[in-house]
């Protein structure tokens, strides 16, 4: 089959469409013909050099872990799948492919109302959004800060943020604050004097914040929020035990998934596709979510 890979570490620039073996689906699995894949953070840490716990195995290696496409073999002990199913799914590697091969757990039904493009990179933002919140506990009558609210993760963070009854701040460039405002977000513009502005936006307080670019983002939440276990960080997981904030708690499910699909497909939520890329472009992809700030979700598709 066709992949994107890498057969050494570095830029955006290692990603080459590469020949490699198509995978089998064993017992409890499904292969699943990708028509889209998501493009997050955390396949570009993979491809500079990052090796996510449990991964083993030689170079070339295929990022990816978000994945929509069609069912086509299903493995011994199955139930409930057959060829032909559309799904969505998740998988810790190898998304940017023709195939990919997945526990049966690991995929839900794609509803009719829901596009490829959209299915393909939904599980990254809405999964991280709901966990981070329950990691932090929010709920009504918080006040809740999201950085990098624009993007796939804090645009889902801001609306279930705001279903559970919380008031929320969000920090975005400011070509962004109109989309943010949809959401339901007040929103505020990154740079000096951001503490004071939020401040400003917040005289109660600020009780949690959900850290999703890091750096000053993450410094500043440390300055508002009095009880640190109430800030989850989405990037600088190297410090978060040394300042006391959290990282996301819990596993993926294909029940939570099969939930926002769901939403997504009755138009009871928004998630913004920022761009889509062929698969031979998968390094442009790259370049553009390492460019940061960015509106919604970028996605590979499959032909």
């Amino acid at each position: 089959m066709k992949a994107a890979a890498f057969a050494s570490f570095g830029g955006p620039e290692v990603l080459q469409i590469m020949e490699v073996p198509t995978p089998q689906a064993g017992p409890g699995q499904v292969r699943v013909r990708i028509r889209a894949a998501g493009v997050q953070p955390y396949d570009a840490a993979v491809r500079a050099g990052w090796v996510p716990p449990g991964v083993t195995g030689d170079l070339p290696r295929i990022p990816g872990n978000e994945f929509a496409g069609v069912v086509d073999q299903v493995g011994g002990g199955v139930t409930g799948l057959a060829e032909g199913a559309e799904v969505l799914g998740f998988s810790q590697l190898g998304c940017y492919a023709e195939y990919v091969v997945v526990g049966a757990g690991q995929v839900t039904a794609k509803p009719p109302g829901l596009p490829w493009e959209v299915a393909g990179g939904l599980t990254a933002g809405v999964q991280t959004a709901e966990l981070a919140l329950d990691t932090i506990g929010v709920g009504e009558g918080d006040t809740l800060l999201v950085h990098a609210a624009a993007g796939s993760v804090g645009t889902a963070a801001v609306q279930f943020a705001r279903a559970r009854g919380a008031a929320v701040i969000g920090t975005a460039r400011p070509d962004n604050h109109a989309y943010l405002r949809e959401l339901g977000a007040v929103p505020v513009a990154y740079g000096e004097g951001l503490a004071g502005r939020v401040r400003a936006l917040a005289p109660g307080g600020v009780d949690a914040a959900i850290d999703g670019a890091g750096g000053e983002a993450l410094q500043v939440s440390l300055e508002l929020v009095e009880d640190r276990a109430r800030i989850v960080t989405l990037v600088e997981h190297g410090r978060a035990a040394e300042l006391g904030v959290r990282t996301v708690q819990g596993e993926r499910t294909a029940e939570r998934l099969g939930r926002f699909a769901e939403l997504y497909a009755r138009g009871a939520f928004a998630f913004h596709l920022r761009g889509t890329y062929p698969m031979e472009r998968a390094a442009d992809a790259h370049r553009e979510i390492e460019a940061r700030h960015g509106r919604g979700k970028v996605v590979i598709t499959v032909p």
